[in-house]
């Protein structure tokens, strides 16, 4: 589709916990596939109550703009509270991730992993990570939340659970989003 963000990709708003709907023209004939919840978007622009969206692979899609749950302008400062999180266990943990969704590709392009396999052994993979120079947005699926990161510390961007600890000065207010997408 045309209209995708570039490299300077930068999440304006998060697809609501449930997931949304997407299509590839602002016409309800023409459905794709439906986006996964919590997912970083930029929007691209608006037709009406359609909202044109971007995401970080170049993929853009046309959505309802009113479930689209606004993130904050700016993401949180480098200079965050101590404490916050060291980034390297969840890359981690997303390597591994990706690992094994790859191996499981691999085997069923070899034909020795049946669809109905790759299926079970796929089941429950998640990933989400958006690079953009120092910057960088993981999503967290043990928590259900996305961390923004400077290379040195995570700290939540948005969640659909209850923000629990001192989020110190310098942090961008996280957004709560509750079950029905609003915050």
């Amino acid at each position: 589709m045309s209209g995708a963000p570039g490299p300077g990709f930068r999440p304006t708003h998060v697809v609501p916990p449930r997931g949304m709907p997407a299509w590839e023209a602002p016409d309800p004939a023409r459905p794709t596939v439906p986006l996964d919840p919590l997912l970083p978007v930029q929007l691209l622009g608006r037709r009406g109550d359609w909202a044109h969206i971007g995401c970080a692979n170049g993929w853009a899609a046309w959505v309802d703009g009113r479930g689209l749950v606004a993130v904050p302008e700016d993401p949180p400062v480098a200079d965050g509270p101590p404490g916050a999180a060291d980034p390297r266990p969840l890359l981690a943990r997303a390597a591994e991730a990706l690992a094994a969704y790859r191996s499981a590709v691999d085997e069923l392009a070899a034909g020795s992993l049946a669809g109905e396999d790759f299926a079970d052994r796929t089941r429950g993979l998640r990933i989400g990570i958006v690079v953009d120079g120092e910057a960088v947005w993981l999503y967290d699926p043990e928590e259900s939340r996305w961390m923004y990161g400077d290379g040195r510390r995570l700290t939540t961007y948005a969640t659909d659970r209850a923000v629990t600890g001192d989020t110190g000065p310098g942090h961008a207010p996280t957004r709560l989003v509750t079950p029905d997408g609003e915050p």
